[in-house]
């Protein structure tokens, strides 16, 4: 009988044991579900940052290239180096054209300040020529007003005198007679001598008069073409006046020329902009650089991020800002910490062809659905360049 009994509770145990082991394995499995739809869990991720390709500005070749492919430089480190000299040129013309320019805005400055004095000296000899016209004018009315007086006398000198040789032809033929003393002839005959010369000095003045009076008129004539004349100058003088606002116009576009060939010369020496892995370099020394065409690729140290790709149904508990567990496939051991930035919002359907403007959609069966993976972009808050790669595997655990 004890055999019996023994037999039966070890059969009784082994069956505890069991039902214990399914039990616990049941229960595993559920903490372990909810476990992972609590905390969504990830190996179909990867390693990212920023990387852009670094491509000349200027053309030429390179003279210096310190970097070598996958090595690390930092900040301000020097990438390459294009042969500046045709920039040392131009930069060199573009500033001697700037200062010919200067030096022509100087010397018509110069030339525009003696035009200008010779504006005021053509002014001014205008003025004197106006007054001068005044001058004269005033001159011939006195002149003819002397004329005029001069006229007058001798037109009373004349008629003196005609009456002084009409008294003398009078009484001459009376003195044979007796009827007039020789007393009387005599001062007949003085008296026509003195209207004589009375009419002769009239005579001489009116000439005098008249004279002066041409003189005053052929003075009033030099006048006023001198006054033409300075006017004419004047004219001359205004129109002679050069503008220097069509070089002061080019003062710009001279300045911008030297700017641009600065520029120039400046991009002949490329520098790191931020710390980064040279990748992709398959280039040396002596290369011919063209603007535009990349000659390596840098690779941003500063941010690394991980895209996760989740299933849709995990979606509902990640959410922005949640803290996320970084493993990286290369090192496994090394926990990063992370922060949930965003959660994609579509990714490209599988139905979503077009075939002659309808839909095409794929007959499917029911038995199997697979669910949508979804990218999630986790930033990397403490991480590790000299761990991380661009592209490396990695698991991701929000917690």
């Amino acid at each position: 009988m004890e055999p019996v009994a023994e037999r039966f509770d070890r059969k009784q145990w082994g069956r505890r044991i069991g039902i214990g082991v399914v039990v616990g394995s049941a229960l595993a499995l559920l903490l372990v579900i909810f476990e992972t739809d609590r905390n969504p869990r990830t190996d179909d991720a990867s390693v990212r940052a920023n990387f852009i390709e670094i491509a000349p500005e200027v053309t030429g070749r390179l003279v210096e290239l310190p970097v070598k492919d996958n090595a690390f430089v930092k900040k301000g480190g020097l990438l390459f180096v294009i042969d500046p000299r045709p920039y040392e040129y131009a930069l060199q013309q573009a500033l001697s054209d700037q200062a010919a320019l200067e030096e022509k805005i100087v010397d018509e400055r110069r030339k525009i300040a003696a035009q200008h004095n010779a504006t005021d000296a053509a002014m001014a000899g205008l003025h004197s020529s106006r007054t001068g016209i005044k001058t004269a004018g005033s001159n011939v009315d006195l002149a003819k007003a002397t004329v005029s007086r001069a006229q007058a006398a001798a037109a009373a000198a004349d008629a003196q005198l005609k009456y002084a040789t009409n008294d003398l032809n009078r009484i001459e033929p009376l003195l044979k007679k007796k009827y007039v003393t020789v007393e009387q002839v005599d001062q007949a005959n003085t008296a026509v001598r003195v209207a004589q010369g009375n009419y002769d000095a009239a005579q001489a003045a009116l000439a005098q008069a008249q004279a002066q009076y041409s003189e005053a008129v052929f003075h009033q004539d030099q006048a006023s073409a001198a006054a033409s004349e300075s006017a004419a100058k004047l004219d001359q003088s205004i129109n002679d006046v050069d503008r220097i606002e069509t070089l002061l116009s080019e003062r710009p576009g001279k300045a911008a020329k030297v700017d641009s060939a600065r520029l120039d010369l400046e991009r002949c020496r490329v520098v790191a902009p931020f710390d980064a892995f040279v990748t992709n370099m398959n280039i040396s020394e002596g290369e011919f650089a063209h603007p535009g065409s990349p000659l390596f690729a840098l690779i941003d140290t500063r941010n690394w991020w991980v895209i996760a790709n989740y299933r849709e149904s995990k979606l509902k508990n990640i959410r922005s800002g949640m803290h996320v567990d970084v493993y990286v496939m290369g090192h496994p051991d090394r926990r990063f910490n992370g922060v949930v930035e965003s959660v994609g919002y579509g990714v490209f359907p599988e139905d979503g062809a077009v075939t002659a403007g309808l839909p095409n959609i794929e007959r499917t069966l029911n038995w199997v659905h697979l669910s949508t993976r979804f990218p999630v972009r986790v930033r990397v808050q403490d991480p590790d360049p000299a761990l991380f790669r661009m592209g490396e595997t990695a698991v991701t655990v929000v917690r």
